[in-house]
């Protein structure tokens, strides 16, 4: 429960933040509909980014702690007013031709007009973050190094096509190419869109390569495995930030209000966070062994969900459920799994 303190505080006041907004702009009545409606964000925001916390621990439980607590504190700020507030504002802005002062001012006074302008990117959007993730589901795919097979021999099997190392990416090029017979009068932003999401992949996985090198060169490359760095920090934002703009076009659905946005998915963020740092200090992801897979599986998912929407809407709901399904099913069988190898004295394959 300690991981989560700060979350509980934050949530608080977020609560009462959207309370006092309410109250301002529509009395008693109008507070508790703000309250409820900030909660209800929140809880949206960790269903759809369980699995991001998944990931992230992933990543973080080989990061020594200086990284660590740097992504976990300043982190968290770029995630609620960076990815939550500004990311859209700079988005809304480009469309409208205004400055970011003018479409805050915007968002506030003419909430309908600033969600037009803010939704009428999603395509490109939707192809910039499912491109990256897909990248990150298919790097996890195509992994023949990785041990540990949720799906045993069809897992096997696949991890051994990740010695074509540009799988990923010409299968990511593929799917933008489908992406932009799908789109209409917007096939050369989206096709540019997809390119700067597989760019963006490419190039933060060559920064961090690359800087690994360098501190190897300076050390122990034995004891330099992953210990964090600017390229894994500048890898799980942009993460983060392919996961968080789902969210926040999801949330217009519920209210227009982007104060009102801002605190209830600034309330599930923090309790993303709260997770991550959970699933590593507890080590859950040695004790659930397929927990890493179900989140990859559930990225997947997710990442596909992103480029359907070009033609299809999916209720937010369908996004959520998806995700906790892969997480619930890699747990089950996770336990099961634990209980077969203690059977077996601790020697069953995976």
């Amino acid at each position: 429960m300690k991981h989560f303190i700060m979350s509980f505080l934050v949530t608080a006041l977020c609560l009462a933040l959207a309370g006092a907004w309410g109250y301002r702009h529509g009395g008693s009545a109008a507070l508790f509909s703000a309250v409820g409606l900030a909660l209800m964000l929140g809880i949206m925001e960790v269903s759809l980014s369980f699995d991001n916390a998944v990931v992230n621990a992933s990543v973080l439980k080989g990061w020594n702690l200086f990284w660590q607590r740097l992504f976990l504190g300043l982190g968290i700020l770029v995630a609620v007013f960076g990815m939550r507030l500004l990311f859209p504002l700079v988005i809304a802005a480009a469309t409208a031709d205004l400055g970011i002062g003018d479409v805050w001012t915007m968002a506030l006074r003419e909430p309908d007009r600033y969600a037009a302008h803010l939704t009428s990117h999603h395509a490109q959007v939707a192809v910039f973050g499912g491109v990256f993730l897909l990248l990150v589901f298919l790097n996890f795919l195509f992994d023949e190094d990785k041990e540990v097979h949720w799906l045993g021999h069809v897992e096997r099997k696949l991890g051994s096509f990740g010695r074509i190392a540009a799988l990923p990416v010409l299968l990511s090029l593929g799917a933008v190419l489908a992406c932009a017979s799908l789109a209409g009068g917007q096939k050369l932003a989206v096709l540019s869109a997809g390119v700067w999401g597989v760019l963006t992949y490419v190039g933060v996985d060559a920064l961090g390569s690359l800087l690994e090198k360098e501190e190897e060169s300076r050390a122990d490359a034995g004891r330099i495995v992953k210990q964090g760095g600017i390229g894994g920090f500048i890898y799980l934002e942009v993460l983060d930030a392919s996961f968080s703009f789902d969210g926040v076009i999801g949330a217009f659905a519920m209210t227009k209000d982007v104060v009102i946005i801002m605190l209830g998915l600034a309330i599930g963020a923090m309790f993303v966070r709260s997770l991550t740092v959970y699933l590593v200090r507890q080590g859950t992801l040695e004790e659930f062994v397929f927990l890493e897979h179900g989140a990859h599986y559930a990225i997947g998912a997710l990442a596909l969900i992103m480029l359907a929407s070009l033609k299809y809407h999916v209720p937010e709901i369908v996004t959520g459920l998806t995700g906790v399904a892969f997480i619930l099913a890699s747990l089950w069988a996770s336990v099961l799994h634990k209980r077969n190898s203690e059977s077996h004295g601790g020697k069953l394959a995976i």
